[in-house]
Order: structure tokens, then C-alpha cells, then sequence
């Protein structure tokens, strides 16, 4: 059985983690539906990190009548592809997606948050493009111009006084791990300590799922093959 743990536009098992600890922290899957989640890029400094997370996120949980929020600075688009999945699900089901350009708008009233760095889609083309060329020196070039795009978005990152503005102050934190965290794990990232702090065993909860979510997998794929 061949299970798709990552790929360059999604992330199902993780995705899939997501899900089942939104369901277990809401209550039941039921109970998703018209609750709002923010899919935010955050500040990182690390210029490479995946697009498969958020698009997996805004793919799968528009599928449950969520309204999702993407937010995002200019220039770190996802995959207008995936953009279109999560419009055409949330026609179906009666949920909402939409795009924002500040955390702020994005966390506002907001019952999950999940604040994750990612690169641009553009840029992961062109790194493509220069590893298929050998060009090595293109791609240091890449990771310089990157690194500095980001340097000019440092304040997009997951606060207490974002966290505030959310549904009762209470949203759910999500991250997918490992976390960029200002103050510990680098001097300014995705999230302050006191948020990661606060959410660290629910955290570990979401990432536990993910040995069920790929078990199941390969359990469907042997019964429906």
C-alpha cells in the first residue's frame, strides 16, 4: 500500500491529524461546521518551508462547512489550483473561504488558528527549476533573496494579544511542528512562547494522531483495493 505522507500540494496524513483533533477538542465533526479557522503564514527565518500544509488545511477542512480565512503578506500566493478545491468545497457544504491580508483580520472571531511559515509558490517553482539545472548557485542566490523577503514580514506572528481577538479569547492553536519560536527555539519566529507554551499538550495530541491516520490508510487501502 502507498500512502502519500507529503507532496508538493498536499499533506493528507497531517491534514488528516488536523481534522481528527478538531473534531475530538470541538466535540464532534458535526459541530465544525460554520466555526471559523485562520490559515495564516508567520514569520520564519528558514525561507523553504512547504506549501503542502496550509493548502492541505484549506483543501480539507472547507470540506466540512468551515469558513476558512487565508492570510498571507503579498507575494506568498499558494497554488491557484488548490485556492479553487477550497472554493468549490465550500460551495458544496455550506461553508466559507476566503482570503485576508493581515493576522489580524484572520484571527478575529476565529475558533482554530493554525499561524505556519511557508514559502511562496512562485519560489518553489524556481527552486525546482534550478535543482533540475544542477545551478547550485542560483539556488544560494534563491535562499538569500527569500531570507530577506521574509526579514520584511516579522510581525506576522501568533501573539497573546492576537490570541485575544479571537472567539472568547480561547481558539484553538494548531501547528503541524516542529514550530519556529521566538525566544527559544530562534530569536523571532512563528509564534510567541507564552502561545506555544499554553497549547503544548494539545499540541502533541494533534501530532499523535498521525500513526492512526496513516494505519487507516493502509488498512482502506488493503479492504478497497
Amino acid at each position: 500500500t502507498l500512502v502519500n505522507r507529503q507532496c508538493d500540494i498536499d499533506h493528507p496524513t497531517q491534514g488528516m491529524s488536523d481534522m481528527a483533533h478538531g473534531i475530538r477538542e470541538s466535540g464532534g465533526v458535526e459541530n465544525l461546521k460554520g466555526k471559523k479557522l485562520a490559515m495564516t503564514w508567520a514569520y520564519s527565518p528558514s525561507y523553504g518551508k512547504p506549501l503542502s500544509v496550509p493548502q492541505g488545511v484549506i483543501g480539507l477542512m472547507t470540506r466540512f462547512g468551515m469558513e476558512v480565512v487565508l492570510a498571507h503578506p503579498k507575494g506568498y500566493e499558494v497554488m491557484p489550483e488548490v485556492e479553487a478545491v477550497a472554493m468549490k468545497n465550500a460551495a458544496e457544504t455550506g461553508g466559507k473561504f476566503t482570503k485576508a491580508d493581515s493576522m489580524a483580520e484572520a484571527f478575529k472571531g476565529a475558533h482554530i488558528v493554525y499561524p505556519k511559515s511557508w514559502a511562496p509558490f512562485s519560489a518553489m517553482e524556481k527552486r525546482t527549476d534550478l535543482y533540475g539545472n544542477g545551478d547550485f548557485d542560483g539556488i544560494k542566490a534563491l535562499e538569500k533573496e527569500l531570507l530577506k523577503q521574509n526579514a520584511k514580514h516579522k510581525d506576522w506572528e501568533c501573539t497573546e494579544k492576537l490570541m485575544a481577538t479571537t472567539h472568547q479569547g480561547k481558539a484553538l492553536y494548531m501547528h503541524c511542528l516542529p514550530a519556529d519560536i521566538t525566544g527559544v527555539s530562534c530569536k523571532e519566529g512563528e509564534v510567541e512562547a507564552s502561545v506555544f507554551d499554553r497549547y503544548r499538550v494539545p499540541m502533541y495530541m494533534e501530532a499523535s494522531y498521525k500513526p492512526y491516520i496513516i494505519a487507516a490508510m493502509i488498512l482502506l487501502g488493503k479492504v478497497c483495493a
